[in-house]
């Protein structure tokens, strides 16, 4: 069977450029249209995206890309894809889920063979390369992710940037005056992954703007990975009293690290997380956090999914404010 990438390899143009030509959402030059609609004469391309009457009719299926990368955490990812099945349930509609890397071809793919309804679209990064076909693509979707320019798009999350700033907030009432950011793993960060970029952001400008001394380590998991980074935080950072941990697979084995070294918490040392609620309250010292809502976020990507399908006007970006459980792990400055 004849795909959207084939078109534009025949044609010398991007997939989502055969999209605009084809679906007319674009303006697309005449020369490049005419070579778009020979190369779908030659290669007899058609398109199989089933037509949706007012009744509704469709696949009842809704896709959700979750690309398996490097650095991704997968139980977290589980938590967003079950409150994404069961919200779809609710609904009336199946779930597809997509894991591997695609990209444009993938989306494409699930467009023009009628898969699916509509696409929920994880792992966004800020200048994704899949944003182009998604806002040519008649498939109607909804990014779990806030790229850097979000026009034309529908898109929720966690408000990553905020989550950093209370985090930072919280810590300067306690006293803090030289903090750290242990962030996820580096290739989260070379991808520029939009929640990660943003909570880097938020952290950086309320340290600064609490004048407060701050650095950013990027950092594996593992036991090897925590000691590595405790002791590169204590060597490089020696009056640090306050660190924020956005990596949840490293939270206990950070905690083993530091009370390794001899430094005690929160006595010595404040912890503050943002994960999932059940990942900081069950670690070995519960952890002050700011939750990352998955169930929420899921669940709100599906509701805007089906006001989109029924025609409703829905808004742009939508970023739920970032609430933070203060716990064990965080005191004030010590002495």
């Amino acid at each position: 069977m004849v795909k959207i990438t084939d078109v534009a390899r025949h044609a010398g143009v991007s997939p989502s450029t055969v999209s605009y030509a084809l679906s007319g959402k674009r303006p697309i030059s005449d020369e490049t249209r005419r070579r778009v609609q020979a190369a779908v004469r030659e290669l007899g391309y058609r398109t199989h995206v089933r037509a949706r009457g007012a009744a509704g009719a469709g696949s009842r299926v809704l896709a959700l890309a979750v690309p398996m990368r490097s650095g991704v955490h997968v139980p977290v990812v589980t938590q967003f894809a079950v409150s994404v099945v069961t919200a779809a349930r609710a609904h009336g509609h199946d779930v597809l889920l997509l894991t591997q890397g695609e990209g444009e071809e993938g989306i494409g793919r699930v467009a023009e063979t009628g898969l699916a309804d509509a696409l929920v679209v994880m792992d966004v990064q800020l200048q994704d390369p899949r944003l182009p076909l998604l806002r040519s693509s008649p498939l109607p979707s909804v990014l779990i992710g806030v790229p850097a320019e979000p026009d034309g798009l529908t898109c929720v999350d966690l408000d990553f940037g905020a989550a950093g700033e209370l985090c930072v907030d919280h810590l300067a009432r306690l006293g803090h005056r030289t903090v750290a950011l242990v962030g996820s793993p580096p290739e989260v960060y070379v991808r520029r992954t939009a929640f990660a970029r943003r909570l880097v952001q938020g952290f950086t400008a309320a340290a600064d703007r609490h004048r407060i001394r701050s650095a950013v380590h990027p950092c594996g998991t593992g036991l090897g990975a925590a000691r590595a980074i405790a002791e590169r935080l204590l060597r490089e950072q020696p009056a640090l009293t306050g660190v924020v941990v956005h990596n949840e697979p490293l939270l206990d084995p950070l905690i083993d690290a530091f009370e390794e070294l001899g430094v005690r918490i929160p006595e010595d040392l404040s912890l503050t997380a943002v994960c999932p609620t059940p990942v900081a309250a069950s670690a070995r010292i519960p952890l002050t956090s700011v939750t990352v809502p998955s169930t929420e976020l899921g669940t709100r990507a599906v509701h805007l999914l089906v006001r989109k399908l029924s025609g409703a006007p829905v808004p742009q970006a939508t970023l739920l404010p970032p609430r933070l459980t203060e716990r064990a792990s965080t005191g004030p400055r010590p002495a």
